[in-house]
């Protein structure tokens, strides 16, 4: 067999576990829908190396804003009760991405604007800038849209205060 032929064969055992992965997290999360009796509907797809699973509503969404939670903290507890229930079906750690009613792409969106920015002011200054305490996924964001700008970028302190400090080239 060559090592192109390993690759494509590895690639297809990664995305069908993925696949698999948002399976069970649409089944785990139809069930809590169910039980809250809330209206929604699953969407699930791979993106990035990770399954990505939605719960998205054409009522506007307005129940399912419960489910996001204030500044969306009950979507992060969301997600890990989520990845437990797909740790507890395939043996495996989850990275699951979970987003509700669109909270996650708006925030991705706004966040990825923050990296821009600042990485535009550390260019004009020369300055390092440090921006307020995120969560690991608000973290990667920034630190994404700051290496697209051409800089580099590190988190530092402890959680939950981590933070992310944009540098200059």
């Amino acid at each position: 067999m060559t090592e192109g032929t390993t690759s494509a064969a590895e690639g297809g055992d990664t995305l069908t576990r993925l696949e698999q992965e948002g399976e069970i997290a649409a089944d785990y999360l139809e069930g809590l829908l169910d039980i809250a009796d809330l209206d929604g509907d699953i969407d699930m797809d791979v993106e990035a190396d990770r399954a990505s699973v939605s719960i998205i509503s054409d009522s506007g969404g307005r129940d399912l804003h419960k489910l996001v939670g204030r500044d969306g903290e009950v979507l992060e507890a969301l997600q890990e009760l989520t990845r437990l229930a797909v740790h507890r079906e395939t043996g495996d750690r989850s990275r699951l991405m979970l987003d509700i009613a669109g909270f996650r792409a708006k925030k991705r969106a706004e966040l990825a604007q923050l990296g821009a920015q600042a990485a535009s002011e550390v260019k004009s200054t020369g300055e390092p800038v440090k921006l307020d305490p995120m969560t690991p996924f608000e973290r990667k964001v920034v630190h994404d849209a700051v290496a697209a700008a051409g800089l580099r970028s590190e988190s530092e302190g402890e959680e939950p205060q981590r933070f992310v400090v944009v540098l200059p080239a």
